[in-house]
């Protein structure tokens, strides 16, 4: 059973710890020069401080202290954690070259292999469990890095990537919960404090940025605990809901490196092709841009949440709305046929006549 002030103590505890580190860590990112001067794609109005991911992973220690959870992985997570968040303070501070970040992924990606987490099944619809024996090994380094990736991507407007994470950080606590994972419920709950306690700081306008170190480290926790919560989950289904949960990051990141190979560009290349950044050239604002992510955010979550513990015909009415956030997702990123936006032209006309 959950102890729930236990759990309410630490969210705060979380909350405030990264709520007050925050301005502290913006000191120390300007005192040794980890800044962002805003230049090209970045339209931020003045010089803004980075390694905000810092008060993140503060708070989530704290609230991991207080908490103490105990697990046969928890070991080789932290392990991993240490790595990625080396990884990201030295691209925020000195800056690395993608290959270089690459590699502290895959040495953290491989820490976490050697503690026998890996995602060794997925439930197949109308098949059942299929073991995935050594391509296991593969697709857990392809999940992690992929996810930890994904979330660093969209960490491109003020409070974005924070938020985000926050939301599907909540559609997993949830199923957690349902679920009876301690150890999930136990991450999810400091981790979302932490989001929160930064957010206030990160909001637009923002007054610090969570840098590479928060954003590659928010990235990789998600991949572990949608691992641990979601993917040891034999129900039907289940192998998709992870992908569920962080779908606007994910497809995102899917749609521009498609659009990238079919206009025969780098896939690493930067560029304006994010959908954040089509929804500011559509004429949103800044702060409508981000909740409308939000929005999207929060339908997959809710949509992950319901999948889980819905039966198969269900799940299929399910489906095929997500199918359809999707296309909404795949249409703003510019991947669409003959140029025709008919569910943008409609999404359009609606969301303005909100706001």
């Amino acid at each position: 059973m959950y102890n729930i002030t236990e759990l309410i103590i630490a969210f705060l505890i979380a909350t405030l710890v990264a709520f007050f580190t925050t301005p502290l860590v913006k000191k120390l990112a300007f005192k040794i020069n980890a800044i962002d001067v805003p230049k090209g794609r970045k339209q931020h109005d003045g010089i803004k401080a980075r390694l905000g991911g810092i008060a993140i992973i503060a708070g989530v220690a704290a609230g991991l202290i207080y908490l103490q959870p105990e697990h046969p992985y928890m070991l080789e997570i932290i392990i991993g954690g240490i790595i990625i968040i080396i990884t990201g303070i030295l691209d925020d501070t000195i800056g690395l070259k993608p290959y270089q970040k690459v590699i502290g992924q895959l040495a953290a990606a491989g820490v976490v292999i050697s503690s026998g987490l890996v995602i060794d099944r997925l439930t197949m619809p109308f098949i059942g469990s299929v073991e995935l024996n050594q391509f296991g090994f593969l697709l857990t380094i392809i999940w992690i890095i992929g996810v930890t990736n994904a979330i660093n991507l969209i960490d491109g407007l003020d409070g974005l990537a924070s938020g985000v994470s926050a939301i599907g950080l909540t559609s997993i606590l949830i199923i957690a919960i349902m679920d009876y994972r301690l150890i999930v419920v136990y991450l999810c709950i400091v981790l979302v404090g932490s989001c929160l306690g930064f957010l206030y700081h990160n909001f637009h306008p923002a007054t610090i940025f969570m840098g590479d170190t928060g954003a590659l480290f928010l990235g990789y926790a998600i991949s572990v605990i949608s691992m641990l919560g979601l993917f040891k989950n034999v129900a039907l289904f289940s192998f998709i809901i992870p992908i569920i949960v962080i779908a606007v990051p994910i497809f995102d990141t899917l749609f521009v490196m498609m659009k990238r190979l079919i206009n025969k560009e780098g896939i690493g290349n930067a560029d304006r092709k994010h959908l954040h950044y089509r929804l500011l050239d559509m004429g949103y604002s800044h702060r409508s841009t981000v909740l409308i992510i939000y929005a999207f955010s929060f339908f997959f979550g809710l949509m992950a949440v319901i999948f889980s513990s819905t039966q198969l015909l269900n799940s299929l009415i399910i489906f095929t709305f997500i199918l359809l956030g999707i296309q909404i997702i795949a249409e703003l990123s510019g991947v669409v046929l003959n140029g025709q936006k008919p569910l943008i032209s409609s999404l359009r006309k609606i969301i303005k006549r909100r706001m």
